[in-house]
């Protein structure tokens, strides 16, 4: 069998809300994998006035270039100067003039030879010629010729053997850290530009994203149109004396749409639009990220009416002190400082805005988020069923859909999902339908996309021995016929035994009717029944019980612990709650609960049963109509096991004339 940490029933059943708001959502994760679950311009505030540096005289300024020139004409006008001074010649006509005695005294240099004239001649009282080597002058002096030896000038050989290595050497380094300051954006390769701001400036329709391209966001899309209307306007919008926030904080999980938004708002607005991620300030140098700061807002209010984003907040605008006394980041809270300084500093009512994204919000500064600085928090949310079809329509423009293909249903199928979820989804069924041969996407495709994006991917090399099939498909057959008995739960979907992604040997599809804002007792008992009709099933049938509905065991419990602890639904303890909310204000994964309010031990105790008595009630009820629709059960396994996927007509074929639980 399974693992013990393995899990028994893929479900994608209930879609459920974030525990924070009352089962509003449901996490995208797939529920009850059978074995082992997926992982799933104004003044600048109170700054003192400084005079401003002189700056320096061109006509001062000097360049490397110049002296170089320089240098090399100098030197070859005292070449020419040498040239014309004394002409050289050849080394045979001045041993002839030693020969008639015309040379009164020589001078030997090192590489000339010099002789001082009896009497002038042409004007001249020397002559020079260059040195030959004697043994080489006494052969060509029998041959009556006229000879001489050149020197050759190594100045500038000279020059460039050491000036040539180290302009080479200069050339690579400036060209290695050009690169790497491309590449890296900042760090030691952008030392050239250290203080300067990297935002990325997009002007009227540059971003190619318009508010058309953005759905089920409208209240989010409506706060945005009125500051693109607002910029366009400022005259129109403050004849009544108001004016716009100074900053909005787009909030929202993520994939939720808030920078796509930001690109709308830059694509409509037709005023310059600074783009610049919460990283980008923040350098291993003291003082870069302030003085990114100060120059971002100088470049906006220099081009004003304009619109500043800063992306990923949290990464720049974390509470300070979070950390406690040990360790700290100096430079992060030096860059914050100089942010709200800035966020002072300027008046929305000359056309500068600032927006900012996060998806964590708890961590922000509470200074960032007073009024007077992030005035209104837009939050971006992941969408209803309503805001679902406008989004698949905008995404469904893209591919070739079937004719008569109903968004709704597929909709319907993907509670809890985001924009980028929806994204996604369009394209994995797109490749669906592209593997398999089709012209057009069709709803089997969507189906397949979402089992594929919730279940994980199909392991069909995943072989399991007869017995372990035969379990799974009784596991998969007792959460559907326990769902399909009880009133209220979610309609069956799919159920099936093929393998899927990481040990999920099989899973259970429901798909909700509705999107769910509140659970009373009753429903959140029947939930857990569902849950744990896999593990009925597997206890009625062969008696014993496996490791596959470990999953199911603990969100079955997590259920029942939220409803006595946080729901305060069980009357032996009353109307209290012992655990606080855990922040997850956005859904987060993975962030762990605070630890919860101390209680005696005789309350945990009671706490501890009732969460037990919950439990078991739910799984003795599961048994009852399972045991009560045996028959069924049989034949609705064996035609699993047959054809290991059955869809929700087939279901409601095996499951004809089944009375309904009470």
């Amino acid at each position: 069998m399974r693992p013990a940490d393995s899990d028994r029933s893929a479900r994608h059943r209930v879609r459920q809300p974030p525990e924070d708001d009352a089962f509003g959502r449901l996490p995208r994760r797939a529920q009850g994998c059978y074995g082992a679950a997926p992982k799933p311009a104004a003044p600048r505030g109170r700054r003192k006035a400084t005079m401003p540096m002189p700056k320096p005289d061109p006509k001062m300024q000097w360049n490397v270039g110049y002296w170089l020139l320089a240098m090399f004409a100098l030197f070859t006008l005292q070449s020419l100067w040498q040239a014309r001074t004394v002409e050289p010649v050849p080394y045979s006509e001045f041993e002839k003039a030693l020969a008639a005695g015309r040379v009164s005294e020589v001078v030997i240099g090192e590489n000339t030879i010099t002789g001082k004239l009896k009497t002038p001649e042409a004007g001249k009282t020397v002559i020079v010629a260059t040195l030959v080597d004697p043994a080489l002058a006494e052969r060509l002096s029998k041959f009556n010729v006229e000879y001489s030896r050149v020197v050759e000038s190594t100045w500038l050989r000279d020059l460039m053997s050491w000036v040539l290595p180290a302009l080479v050497f200069f050339g690579l380094w400036y060209f290695f850290v050009r690169r790497m300051a491309e590449k890296a954006g900042g760090g030691l390769g952008g030392f050239m530009s250290i203080g300067k701001s990297r935002a990325k400036v997009y002007v009227e329709t540059d971003t190619g994203v318009t508010f058309a391209d953005v759905a089920g966001v409208d209240e989010a899309k409506a706060e945005l149109q009125e500051i693109v209307a607002f910029l366009k306007d400022p005259q129109g919008y403050g004849r009544l004396g108001a004016h716009m926030p100074k900053g909005i904080l787009l909030v929202g999980p993520p994939g939720t749409g808030k920078t796509l938004l930001a690109k709308a708002v830059a694509g409509e607005a037709g005023v310059p639009f600074f783009s610049i991620s919460g990283s980008e300030f923040v350098e291993m140098f003291v003082g870069v990220g302030a003085a990114r700061v100060r120059d971002l807002f100088e470049q906006a209010r220099a081009k004003a009416p304009a619109i500043i984003f800063i992306d990923e907040l949290d990464a720049l605008g974390r509470a300070r002190g979070a950390g406690g006394m040990i360790g700290g980041h100096d430079e992060r809270e030096q860059t914050l400082q100089q942010l709200l300084v800035e966020l002072d500093g300027f008046d929305s009512s000359s056309g500068l805005v600032l927006l900012a994204a996060t998806n964590r919000p708890e961590i922000l500064d509470p200074a960032l988020l007073r009024a007077g600085r992030f005035d209104r928090q837009v939050l971006v949310d992941r969408p209803d069923k309503t805001g679902r079809v406008q989004i698949l329509q905008v995404h469904a423009k893209k591919i070739r859909l079937a004719e008569g293909l109903d968004l709704a249903q597929v909709a319907a199928l993907t509670t809890g999902f985001s924009g980028a979820d929806l994204a996604n989804l369009c394209n994995e069924a797109a490749l669906a339908a592209t593997r398999r041969g089709a012209q057009q996407v069709s709803l089997a495709d969507f189906t397949v996309a979402v089992e594929r994006i919730v279940a994980g991917l199909e392991k069909k090399n995943r072989l399991l021995n007869p017995h372990e099939r035969e379990v799974v498909a009784f596991h998969e057959m007792g959460h559907a016929l326990v769902a399909l008995a009880l009133p209220g739960s979610d309609a069956v979907h799919k159920v099936s035994i093929i393998p899927r992604g990481i040990g999920a040997l099989g899973y259970t599809i429901q798909r909700p009717t509705e999107d769910r804002f509140l659970m009373t007792r009753e429903e959140l008992e029947r939930k857990i029944m569902v849950l744990l009709g896999g593990r009925a099933s597997e206890k009625l049938v062969f008696g014993h019980l496996s490791t596959g509905a470990a999953d199911d065991l603990a969100k079955a419990t997590d259920i029942a612990r939220d409803m006595v602890t946080r729901y305060g639904m069980d009357e032996g303890l009353g109307y209290v709650a012992y655990e606080q909310q855990p922040p997850r204000f956005l859904d987060v994964p993975g962030m762990a609960a605070p630890a919860g309010s101390p209680v005696s031990p005789q309350t945990q105790q009671h706490i501890d049963t009732a969460v037990r008595g919950i439990v078991m009630g739910a799984f003795e009820g599961a048994t009852r109509i399972l045991a009560q629709h045996r028959a069924v059960l049989d034949r609705a396994a064996h035609e699993l096991l047959a054809k290991e996927t059955l869809d929700e007509a087939a279901l409601a074929a095996l499951t004809a004339g089944m009375r309904p639980a009470g």
